[in-house]
């Protein structure tokens, strides 16, 4: 009964991927990329700046001790 089950789960999930799902274009994934890789950019340059600005807080603080 278990494997009835599973073959049916099988043959749904094929069916859903291959007929209902609209996959998005070639074009549509290069520009998704782009995207992604430029937001991914501006989001390690900010971690980066404040990394560098926490570093040199700290560093005058613990001068003064």
């Amino acid at each position: 009964m278990a494997k009835n089950k599973v073959v049916t789960y099988t043959k749904d999930c094929y069916d859903e991927l291959m007929h209902k799902v609209s996959w998005p274009t070639w074009s549509e994934l290069q520009g998704s990329a782009i995207v992604v890789s430029i937001a991914s950019l501006i989001i390690a340059i900010m971690v980066f700046a404040m990394d560098e600005v926490f570093r040199n807080v700290l560093i005058q603080f613990y001068k003064l001790f």
